[in-house]
């Protein structure tokens, strides 16, 4: 039998690749071709096999029949984009970051039409304040909503990061958290984005980039209250270098909300190594020695390179750790990462009925039969 080739084009070729973010050599590797056969598909010097193509479409995630575009398709962020890199705008972003997006929208958008269905009324904290407001208002404000304190007496800033996370959730806000798109072979990327917000006035949600540091993940998740706060959807890398408008005051409000200035400076050691400084005080704020030492850098306390040092030095201690047995169940693990106001709502409607568990599975990215044990895990 003849060997059927696909007339495909060449620089649609090159673009899936660039767009999944893959080197020549990786992208071989993982099609079990040589790179100089990958080089020659791509070079239009030879055509792929039909088999190939449809395993080279697989491999960088696009759908078959994009292969045959005459040029590729326009891909846009379906949220603004508030990112910036040097001060620039980013540039293209990742396919996981718009299908992530894209994920949380859909669940954001079943979500809305739920609580229509139950009556619900919009979420007065949705645009409660603008950018032309004083940061230390809008910290008071969040704070008396969540009903939580300048800072906790006790516990870690772990223990912190859920009582906050619960706060948010019970204040009618989802908070939803993954590493990677569907699959551990598609991390999120920390370089590329933290988190982001959707502002909607009916069911607002935040998204924390779970692939970074954990010592981060709680000045995201406050920079990202901090967009519902002020009605601004949007996505961000919460960079303290960001010279957007939105962005520096969602910043101050994160910096403010969990390190208040006035105490900050009143304990601050300048005697002593600004890093004991630096573990001292989160010790007394409940918060990570990350977000200690961003407060340090915004009052001036330590210079921009040794933050930048610092921040790297845990970025690569949390890379290279050492992965620990056990740890939380598949279920567990679930309702964490996916909301769990969401979670109980969804899963409350499969199993009435109302929603195919085939359709609730395709949200909670979960077989369907794996559905009912999520319930038990919820309580439902």
């Amino acid at each position: 039998m003849a060997t059927s080739y696909a007339k495909i084009n060449p620089d649609i070729m090159v673009w899936a690749r660039e767009r999944a973010r893959l080197s020549v050599p990786v992208l071989a590797s993982r099609m079990n071709v040589t790179e100089e056969k990958l080089g020659a598909w791509e070079r239009g010097e030879q055509p792929p096999t039909f088999k190939q193509a449809q395993r080279f479409a697989s491999r960088t995630h696009i759908p078959f029949g994009y292969l045959y575009l005459k040029q590729p398709p326009e891909e846009l962020l379906p949220l603004p984009d508030l990112r910036t890199v040097g001060g620039r705008q980013p540039q293209r972003p990742s396919s996981e970051l718009i299908e992530m997006a894209q994920i949380v929208l859909r669940r954001q958008e079943w979500y809305t039409e739920y609580l229509r269905d139950q009556g619900g009324k919009a979420n007065p904290n949705v645009g409660r304040f603008s950018v032309q407001a004083s940061v230390a208002d809008v910290v008071q404000d969040m704070r008396l909503v969540l009903d939580v304190p300048a800072h906790p007496e006790r516990g870690t800033w772990e223990d912190y990061l859920r009582l906050l996370i619960g706060k948010i959730e019970d204040a009618g806000i989802l908070v939803m958290r993954q590493s990677f798109l569907r699959h551990y072979t598609r991390p999120l990327s920390v370089d590329e984005f933290r988190g982001f917000a959707i502002a909607d006035p009916l069911a607002p949600v935040i998204f924390i980039n779970q692939a970074d540091a954990p010592s981060a993940r709680l000045f995201t998740l406050i920079h990202e209250l901090a967009h519902v706060w002020i009605g601004q959807s949007g996505i961000s890398d919460a960079s303290p270098d960001s010279s957007r408008r939105e962005e520096v005051f969602c910043n101050a409000i994160a910096a403010e909300f969990l390190v208040p200035e006035e105490e900050f400076l009143a304990n601050w050691q300048g005697d002593q190594d600004w890093q004991v400084t630096v573990g001292e005080l989160a010790s007394r704020f409940k918060v990570s020695t990350w977000v200690t030492a961003r407060r340090a850098l915004t009052l001036r306390k330590i210079s921009r390179d040794d933050y930048l040092r610092y921040i790297h030095q845990i970025q690569a201690e949390y890379r290279n750790r050492e992965k620990r047995q056990g740890g939380p169940t598949y279920y567990r693990t679930q309702k964490g990462h996916i909301s769990e106001t969401f979670s109980r709502a969804l899963v409350s409607e499969a199993l009435s009925g109302r929603v195919l568990l085939r359709d609730a599975g395709s949200l909670l990215n979960m077989k369907p039969y794996r559905i009912t044990a999520f319930a038990k895990e919820l309580g439902l």
